[in-house]
């Protein structure tokens, strides 16, 4: 295909994403599918350029004049992939373009965009602009464009099986480099338009185990909460299990992981994984067996890697950030503060509570914390520059939130997901 095609298919992709709602990734899968001549060059630049408009709905709509499939294609052309005026035309209207221009859609291509309102310069929701304010105050517009950037592909060595340097090794020739914050990280940069995509999880290193896909902020959260040989630890919403195979993997594989879930569907891939990975610690605790928690002296640390609205994680799943609305935002505070509630009678004296979310919204973090202490005075926060000291080889990063306690990681800041960190013992 031309780019002439690809374009047109992409406008033909975000138009059954938004006119049905679907996430971005189902709509680009039923598309190939659909379109079996498609080669993966051709599949590659057009999901490229689908994920760089969603990611920058808002400037690329203002930019074309229309919030519409093709404003959003045809903005995104001229501002992330910084095609001049004259080749949009020339691609518009070549076999199998997506049609001329009109002399509206000519008018604003041509018209440098100056003075725009935050949530358009930032390609963020606008009803969310107070929280984001309250989040990062004059650094608001920046940290919401760096999270509208294409993301890296992240990795953890899973120390059971290698060291980092042996799967650096097996990835050098996709330009693997090690993370500059976690010890098991392996970043490689994302792709270019032009540059296929990496399915690292087709590489031999991982089917032996050697390393799994997790970005590096949450190898730092699980690092953190710091789980020593021996103890008994609960991961309380362990998902798909990539917490808990790292939390096994700092173990060493000594102690006694319980890996929960409420929904027996997230916790299903676990079962795959743990075998791959060796680690023969943890014990997998269906989502019906809830029951079964409790202990009677207690864990000695409890994960809550809490359901939240994945804000942080917008640059991977951007259509997801304009599917966010206020109503699933309470849903998801209702749902960590039950988890929370769950979480501290489960822990024994002295022990621990690591709170962990993929978000950058102040009432799923620091507003979630305060109101859990207030809940709950047997606790009290451990602040993370102590502990990234205790644990980590590198001095502690500052916070994206301004705090010494609380740790809020931001592509800005951190190179990383948006993601925050909070650590409690129980006195």
């Amino acid at each position: 295909m031309k780019l002439a095609g690809r374009v047109a298919a992409a406008i033909e992709i975000l138009t059954d994403i938004t006119t049905r709602n679907r996430p971005a990734s189902e709509a680009l899968r039923d598309w190939g599918k659909a379109h079996r001549f498609a080669g993966s060059t051709d599949r590659h630049v057009i999901g490229t350029l689908v994920y760089d408009a969603l990611r920058n709905k808002n400037s690329a709509a203002a930019k074309a004049g229309a919030e519409t499939p093709r404003g959003l294609a045809l903005g995104t052309l001229a501002t992330i992939w910084a095609l001049p005026l004259a080749e949009i035309e020339a691609l518009c209207t070549e076999q199998f373009g997506s049609g001329a221009l009109s002399a509206t859609e000519q008018s604003a291509l041509a018209s440098p965009l100056a003075d725009l309102p935050d949530h358009i310069s930032g390609n963020f929701p606008q009803w969310l602009a107070p929280q984001l304010r309250a989040a990062f105050a004059e650094n608001t517009v920046a940290e919401m464009q760096a999270l509208s950037l294409r993301a890296p592909i992240d990795l953890r060595v899973n120390t059971l099986k290698a060291p980092r340097e042996t799967v650096l090794a097996a990835l050098a020739k996709f330009g693997a480099v090690a993370t500059p914050l976690s010890p098991n990280g392996i970043r490689i940069a994302a792709p270019g338009i032009d540059a296929r995509n990496i399915n690292v999880e087709v590489e031999p290193a991982h089917g032996l185990g050697q390393f799994e896909v997790q970005d590096e902020a949450s190898q730092l959260a699980a690092i953190l909460a710091a789980p020593r040989s021996g103890e008994t630890v609960l991961d309380l919403c362990a998902g798909a299990g990539g917490k808990s195979l790292a939390l096994a993997a700092l173990m060493q594989n000594k102690g006694r992981l319980v890996a929960h879930d409420r929904d027996k569907h997230r916790l299903r891939p676990i079962f795959e994984r743990i075998t791959r990975s060796g680690a023969s610690c943890i014990e997998v605790m269906a989502a019906d067996e809830s029951a079964r928690l409790p202990q009677s002296n207690g864990y000695d640390l409890v994960v809550v890697d809490a359901p939240c609205t994945g804000s942080g994680t917008w640059r991977r799943k951007p259509d997801a950030k304009w599917r966010l609305g206020e109503k699933q935002l309470q849903v998801r505070l209702n749902e960590q503060a039950k988890v929370l509630d769950q979480a501290a009678p489960l822990v024994k004296k002295g022990g621990r509570i690591a709170y962990f979310t993929c978000s950058i919204l102040p009432t799923e973090n620091q507003d979630q914390m305060a109101a859990f202490l207030k809940r709950h005075t047997g606790f009290k926060i451990i602040p993370y520059t102590e502990q990234w000291m205790k644990v980590l080889p590198s001095p502690p990063p500052s916070s994206a939130n301004g705090r010494n306690d609380l740790l809020q990681l931001t592509p800005r800041q951190h190179n990383t997901d948006g993601f925050f960190v909070a650590l409690m013992v129980k006195g």
